[in-house]
């Protein structure tokens, strides 16, 4: 049986490929923001789906991959509008979290990282604009790619925040997600010099985090970070995309003020007002952190937490907002810099699944991917020098 919290509309499959390639046999879970032909966009929200018409053309990132070979499983559940990292949703409930039951699936790209996770699909096609690739990528020990802004075109996508959304995708190992790269992906792109950590922004997540990802940092180099300057960073972002998410959406919310949850109606409510003025000085206090933080980098990968903790409880919402702030200190640096972030699945001591993200120079998806690997291999050597100590 179909599990709704998972699935909005699915087949078997729901679209057959146009074409053979690499992608052969793999079935894909599109996020419920990007078009579908034949299907309407629903974005988390019965109200939005009761007024939306059928999709002419498919998001240009579902053409591709069925032009390689692979089938559209399904249309798969979203938080409301994509305007959360939690992957709650009122309407259609919470996604499962097999890794980590009873805890919840992270957001907003909840229901494809879920059907990738429960083994429903082999590809999740969803979207990050915070986060929302990485943190249920991190809560539900997936692998996941936020692209270079600009390198996957969003044709037909719904968009949050044009400035800041990408189309990424989750797979349960780093073969698979490299496989999808040369679809999407523009092909070359810059290579990857050395790795490096800041020691600050290990210490942002929990302990039990801070420790997993600590373990793949270990014996690499420590640079500096403006830490001081974080809290402005995430307050400019933050302005700019919710100045644009009401702008993209703030028409329709207003003739129905009651049609979103309580989370995510208070975060347009707050959204609606922002001023153009605000908006602007966002904006250029942005584009001076983006151009310090892409020339401080350089061709350097920058290895972080994905996200700040391992996922919360379900049914404890009045720390989601904690930790939606704890982990946007963490995402909000590919973010604002516009660049490829990977997210590599690590297990804390306690058993349960937690992201290690590395952040590349604009334009390194490829060679950023091919690094994660890498990296990934070590996880097991790491494990088990850690399971030897402790005996």
């Amino acid at each position: 049986m179909t599990d709704p919290r998972i699935w909005r509309v699915v087949g078997d499959p729901l679209v057959r490929p146009t074409g053979s390639g690499a992608l052969t046999d793999q079935t894909v879970a599109v996020k419920d923001v990007l078009a579908v032909a034949g299907q309407r966009i629903g974005a988390g929200n019965p109200a939005w789906l009761e007024h939306a018409v059928p999709e002419l053309a498919h998001a240009w990132a579902v053409e591709r991959l069925l032009a390689d070979g692979a089938a559209v499983r399904g249309i798969a559940q979203t938080d409301e509008l994509a305007y959360s990292l939690a992957g709650v949703n009122p309407h259609y409930g919470t996604p499962p979290n097999p890794l980590a039951p009873h805890r919840i699936p992270g957001g907003s790209s909840s229901g494809p990282a879920s059907a990738v996770s429960m083994s429903e699909a082999t590809i999740g096609l969803g979207t990050d604009t915070a986060g929302s690739i990485r943190v249920p990528a991190a809560y539900q020990g997936l692998w996941g790619i936020r692209p270079t802004v600009g390198a996957v075109r969003v044709d037909g996508l719904l968009p949050l925040a044009s400035s800041f959304d990408t189309i990424g995708w989750l797979t349960h190992g780093p073969t698979l997600l490299a496989e999808v790269g040369r679809s999407l992906l523009p092909p070359g792109g810059a290579a990857v010099e050395e790795v490096v950590v800041v020691d600050e922004l290990l210490a942002l997540a929990d302990a039990d985090v801070a420790a997993a990802v600590g373990a793949l940092a270990a014996g690499l180099p420590r640079i500096g970070w403006p830490m001081a300057s974080m809290p402005g960073m995430l307050a400019a972002m933050q302005t700019v995309q919710a100045y644009e998410a009401w702008g993209a959406h703030g028409a329709w919310l207003a003739t129905r003020p009651d049609a979103l949850g309580a989370d995510v109606r208070s975060r347009f409510a707050r959204a609606a007002a922002v001023t153009p003025a605000q908006a602007q000085a966002a904006r250029a206090e942005l584009d001076r952190h983006r151009t310090g933080m892409r020339g401080y980098l350089g061709d350097r990968v920058l290895l972080l937490p994905a996200a700040s903790s391992v996922a919360p409880p379900v049914g404890r919402p009045r720390s989601l907002d904690a930790v939606r702030q704890a982990t946007l200190q963490l995402t909000c640096v590919a973010t604002i810099g516009g660049l490829p972030a990977v997210s590599v699945p690590v297990t804390t001591d306690g058993g349960l699944p937690a992201g290690a993200c590395l952040v590349g120079p604009a334009g390194s998806d490829h060679a950023l991917i091919e690094l994660a690997r890498r990296i990934g291999e070590t996880r097991s050597d790491v494990r088990g020098r850690r399971a030897g100590g402790s005996h």
